[in-house]
C-alpha cells in the first residue's frame, strides 16, 4: 500500500536532546514518502534547518510560542511541561480544527502526555516518542504507578530501591532516583507529572529511538505491561545524509573550536589511542568533579578530547551554585595531548573518527546510542535521570562499559581513575570486542534489519490509519 503523502504531527519537548531524535525519527518516515508536520517553538528552528534542506516540499512546520521559565532548577522540568500544555493545548486545537487535511496521528515526546488528552479530543490516535530506552522507560512507569518511599530519606540515601516485576529485578540507592518520581503526597507539581507520564500508558502507541537486539527483555516487558504489542524500536535514526559536516553543526549548538581544526588534530593520533570525554548538553560539572577528571586525564598519560558544557546564563546567576571550571594551567600541560572544547562538540563525528576508542559518558540515551553506534568502549559517569538506568544496561547486561563513577556521590580518587583511562585505550578488552559487536548488530537493525521491520510495520499501520 502506498503511504505517499500520509501526514503526521510531530511534538517534539523544547530541549536539544529530545527535539534532534524526533526530527531523526521524522526524517525516516520523510524519506519513506510521508509528510510531516513539526510543531516547534521559536527558539528551536534552527535545528530543523537540515531537515528542510532534504526535505523542502514535504517537511513542514508549526511554530509555537516558547515558555518564559523561572522556577528553580529543581522545579524547571515541572513548570516547562505544564508551560507547553497552557500555552500549546488551544492553538494545537484550533490548527487541527482549521487544516484542509490534517495530520492522522500526532507522536509527541514522552513529556507531553497531556497531548493525549488533545488527540482525543480531536480523535487521532497519539503516539509516545522516547527519547530514552524501554529500560528506562520500564523504570519510569513503574515509579509513576507506585512512587518509591524512603522512611529517612536524609539520612538512609543508600536505601535501595528496587523493582521486582521488571525483568532481572534491578535496584538503584535512593540518591540516584530522581525528586520528580519520589512520594507524592500533597504536592500537586509532583501529582501533575504523574498523571502526565501515565497519559503515555493509554496512547495508541509507543516509538522508541533504540532496537530490539539491545533492549529484548524490556521491549517484551512493555508489550505486556501495555497490554498490546504497538511497540516500535526503529533506531538508531540517523539525520539527513545529503548534508555536509557544516549542517550538522547547528544539531547541538556552538563550540569554542572550528570543526576542521579538531577534525585535523584527530588524523594525526593512531587508531583507538583517544579518550572522549563529555558529559552531554545539561550537565554541569562541579568544582570537585572537574578537578578530579582533570587531574586523571594528567596522571593518565592518555591522549585526550574534553567537552566541557558552559552554563546558560540564568544558570551562573543561581545562588550557591557550583560551576566548575578548568583549573589554570592545565591546558598548557596538556598542549599536544589534549583538546578541550568549551560548550557543544561535535559528537557523533568525534565517536566516528579512528582514532578515538574510548568515551567518557554521562550515559545520556543520545549518547549511548551515538556510542554504541561508533563500537568504542564506554566508561560511565552517569549524573541524572535516566542515566543510572542506561549505565546499569551498558555494563552489567551488554558488557560494553566499565563502571567509572557515579554522580557526586560514588567519585573514584583521581589516581584510581588515571590508571582506568589509562588502560582502557588497550585493544585487548573484552568489552572493545563486545562494543564491536553491538555496533554491527545496530547497523544491521537498521539497514534491512528488526528496526527497518518496525518501521515499515508502523507506517503500515499509519497508513490504514488515513484509510
Amino acid at each position: 500500500m502506498s503511504t505517499n503523502g500520509l501526514h503526521i504531527a510531530a511534538y517534539p519537548f523544547p530541549s536539544s536532546d529530545h527535539i534532534i531524535p524526533l526530527l531523526d525519527l521524522a526524517n525516516c518516515l520523510l524519506t519513506r514518502g510521508l509528510t510531516v508536520t513539526v510543531f516547534v517553538t521559536t527558539s528551536n528552528l534552527p535545528l530543523l534547518q537540515p531537515y528542510f534542506s532534504a526535505h523542502p516540499s514535504s517537511l513542514k512546520r508549526l511554530v509555537l510560542p516558547s515558555p518564559d521559565i523561572t522556577a528553580p532548577p529543581q522545579k524547571r522540568l515541572l513548570a516547562i511541561m505544564r508551560a507547553l500544555r497552557d500555552l500549546h493545548y488551544s492553538i494545537l486545537l484550533q490548527w487541527f480544527r482549521s487544516h484542509s487535511s490534517p495530520p492522522v496521528a500526532i507522536i509527541s515526546d514522552f513529556f507531553l502526555g497531556w497531548t493525549q488528552d488533545l488527540a482525543c479530543e480531536l480523535g487521532v490516535p497519539r503516539l509516545v516518542f522516547s527519547p530514552s530506552g524501554a529500560f528506562a522507560m520500564s523504570v519510569a512507569l513503574s515509579m509513576c504507578r507506585d512512587p518509591p518511599e524512603n522512611a529517612d530519606p536524609d539520612q538512609d540515601i543508600n536505601f535501595q530501591v528496587s523493582f521486582p516485576k521488571i525483568p532481572d529485578s534491578p535496584a538503584f540507592p535512593w540518591w540516584q532516583i530522581p525528586g520528580h518520581y519520589k512520594s507524592l503526597k500533597g504536592d500537586s507539581d509532583l501529582e501533575f507529572f504523574r498523571n502526565d507520564i501515565l497519559a503515555n500508558t493509554v496512547s495508541w502507541g509507543m516509538v522508541f529511538n533504540s532496537f530490539i537486539e539491545l533492549e529484548r527483555v524490556y521491549f517484551t516487558h512493555l508489550k505486556r505491561e501495555l497490554r498490546n504489542d504497538r511497540v516500535w524500536a526503529v533506531g538508531p535514526v540517523s539525520p539527513p545524509e545529503n548534508g555536509d559536516l557544516q549542517e550538522y553543526i547547528v544539531r547541538g549548538g556552538v563550540s569554542s573550536v572550528p570543526c576542521h581544526e579538531l577534525m585535523n588534530w584527530l588524523d594525526a593520533r593512531p587508531d583507538n589511542s583517544v579518550v572522549y570525554v563529555c558529559f552531554g548538553s545539561r550537565a554541569v560539572l562541579t568544582q570537585r568533579q572537574i578537578d578530579l577528571l582533570t587531574a586523571a586525564l594528567d596522571q593518565s598519560g592518555v591522549q585526550f578530547v574534553l567537552c566541557v558544557r558552559v552554563p546558560r546564563e540564568e544558570e551562573q546567576q543561581q545562588a550557591n551554585a557550583d560551576h566548575g571550571v578548568i583549573p589554570d594551567g592545565f591546558e598548557d600541560r596538556m598542549e599536544g595531548r589534549g583538546f578541550v572544547i568549551r560548550g557543544w562538540a561535535p559528537q557523533v563525528s568525534i565517536l566516528s573518527h579512528r582514532a578515538v576508542g574510548v568515551f567518557v559518558t554521562h550515559c545520556g540515551w543520545n549518547s549511548v546510542l551515538e556510542g554504541i553506534a561508533a563500537g568504542v568502549v564506554m566508561l560511565t559517569w552517569p549524573m541524572d535521570a535516566d542515566q543510572y538506568t542506561n549505565a546499569m544496561l551498558l555494563v552489567e547486561e551488554l558488557g560494553v562499559a566499565i563502571r567509572a563513577c557515579e554522580g557526586t556521590q560514588n567519585i573514584s580518587e583521581s589516581a584510581e581513575l588515571a590508571q582506568l583511562l589509562a588502560i582502557s585505550v588497550e585493544e585487548t578488552w573484552l568489552e572493545r570486542i563486545l562494543a564491536k559487536e553491538l555496533s554491527a548488530a545496530a547497523a544491521s537493525a537498521v539497514k534491512g534489519g528488526s528496526s527497518d521491520k518496525n518501521l515499515d510495520e508502523l507506517i503500515k499501520q499509519l497508513g490504514d490509519l488515513g484509510k
